[in-house]
C-alpha cells in the first residue's frame, strides 16, 4: 500500500524538484550596453535571467538561439526563463540599440 501511495505522489513532487534547480543571474542594461556582456551559466539547468534596465529608455532583450524576446521598460526589471541549455554559446542583443547592446551566455 505504501508503494502505491509513493507512486501516486511522486509526480506531484517532481515540479518542485525541477523548480529548485533553477539558477538566477542578473544582467544590467546601462548606457545601452549589457553588463556583464558575457556571462557563464550552468548547462543542463533552468536559468532565470533578471534583466535590470537602468537606462531611461526601453530595451528589448532578444536572442534567436534562446528563443526569447522581452521588452524591458526604462528603470524597471524584467525576467526571462530559458533552458535547460546544452553546452555552448548563446548570443543575445538589445534590439532597440543593437549597435551597442550585445552579449553572450556561455553554458558550461
Amino acid at each position: 500500500m505504501d508503494l502505491v501511495r509513493f507512486a501516486v505522489l511522486l509526480p506531484l513532487a517532481l515540479p518542485v524538484a525541477a523548480h529548485a534547480q533553477t539558477l538566477e543571474y542578473t544582467i544590467v542594461i546601462k548606457e545601452h550596453r549589457f553588463q556583464p556582456a558575457e556571462l557563464t551559466v550552468a548547462s543542463g539547468k533552468r536559468i532565470k535571467l533578471v534583466i535590470d534596465n537602468q537606462d531611461g529608455t526601453p530595451e528589448e532583450f532578444e536572442s534567436h538561439e534562446l528563443r526569447v524576446e522581452k521588452i524591458i521598460p526604462g528603470g524597471t526589471k524584467g525576467m526571462v526563463s530559458v533552458g535547460p541549455l546544452k553546452p555552448g554559446i548563446y548570443p543575445f542583443f538589445g534590439e532597440f540599440h543593437e549597435a551597442t547592446a550585445q552579449g553572450k551566455l556561455h553554458a558550461n
